[in-house]
């Protein structure tokens, strides 16, 4: 059996547990004996795990603590850790609660799995399912975890996203045109692709003048964009709007984004079924249909995956398909 021990240092306040582990010496550190006992426990049976065959019982909180631990000790970037707590900490906690080791069951997982889809889309699920599985093998590592528990990814079917046409984005601006912000907010949606949440958050400070671009930071993924472009006649549309502004105003704007008002304007522009997020889908599309790439649309949308910017936010024609239509001897037919 392998040992583990409890001790303090000299003139060092807290007390240390220390172990050996792959033939090397190990040590952690707690502010308390108490603290240091309990893990203690939990190290010499994770270190004697071809003894004890059950899986180790520890608190949520020791969970998600030592998880993120090792997160950080593999060198993962803070965006990444903050995407996989948020899965664990926000989510699987609001649908099954704080559980200990023992109560992560198949049950709960099929609970989450459940709960979560009927929320968020397939592909968003998908990604929780990917933070979920991680976990789940990370735990079945250090006999946190039973072996018989497992996530799979849920089947996507492809969406039928739906771009406005050059002439329905023309009619939206013309009838947006009577309520200035939201002609304003309208306009940075075609031409960043950004979300509704990061448009509303823009500061007056974002706007580079001088070389047409802002600085945008994604609420939903903590992605950061220094310099993102803007097209010349959207910054000098924005210049305007700057200098229409009270003295030291720092948001960009000052009303709210209200659904009453945008279910006005898109009733008036003869869209009473257009979704703030079909603007988003719309940028991508028309970025596809003049020939940007699939990477550099993901970027600008701030995708974690190319087939998502392809399979929900694009909808163009297929150039191969209509070549190879145009092939067929219509004109002999007729």
């Amino acid at each position: 059996m392998r040992k583990t021990w409890t001790y303090k240092r000299k003139n060092i306040p807290g007390w240390w547990v220390g172990w050996y582990e792959g033939g090397k010496r190990k040590s952690k550190a707690f502010p308390n004996k108490a603290l240091a006992e309990h893990f203690a426990q939990i190290k010499y049976q994770q270190v004697n795990s071809d003894v004890f065959t059950s899986v180790v019982s520890v608190t949520w909180d020791t969970l998600m603590e030592e998880y993120e631990q090792s997160k950080r000790v593999r060198g993962l970037t803070d965006e990444g850790i903050y995407q996989a707590m948020l899965t664990l900490k926000k989510h699987f906690r609001h649908a099954c609660g704080p559980l200990n080791s023992k109560q992560i069951t198949q049950a709960s997982l099929d609970k989450f799995i459940l709960k979560r889809g009927k929320q968020v889309g397939r592909f968003t699920l998908n990604k929780d399912i990917s933070n979920m599985k991680a976990f789940l093998n990370w735990g079945k590592r250090n006999k946190y975890i039973s072996e018989d528990v497992s996530v799979h990814k849920v089947k996507v079917d492809n969406k039928d996203v739906k771009p406005l046409n050059r002439k329905q984005v023309k009619n939206l601006l013309l009838t947006s045109q009577q309520y200035p912000t939201w002609y304003t907010r309208i306009l940075l949606s075609l031409t960043t692709g950004l979300r509704k949440n990061d448009i509303e958050s823009l500061s007056v400070a974002d706007i580079d003048f001088e070389i047409n671009a802002i600085d945008t930071r994604s609420k939903k993924t903590r992605k950061s964009m220094l310099f993102r472009p803007l097209p010349p006649k959207v910054t000098d549309h924005l210049a305007v709007c700057v200098g229409s502004l009270p003295a030291g105003q720092v948001r960009l704007f000052t009303d709210n984004h209200t659904h009453k008002k945008w279910k006005k304007i898109r009733t008036r522009a003869g869209l009473p079924h257009l979704r703030y997020q079909d603007l988003r889908v719309t940028f991508s599309s028309l970025l596809a249909e003049a020939g940007a790439s699939t990477s550099v649309r993901q970027r600008l949308l701030e995708h974690s995956s190319p087939q998502i910017t392809e399979d929900y936010y694009t909808k163009v024609q297929d150039p191969v398909l209509r070549n190879a239509v145009d092939m067929l001897p219509v004109d002999e037919w007729l």
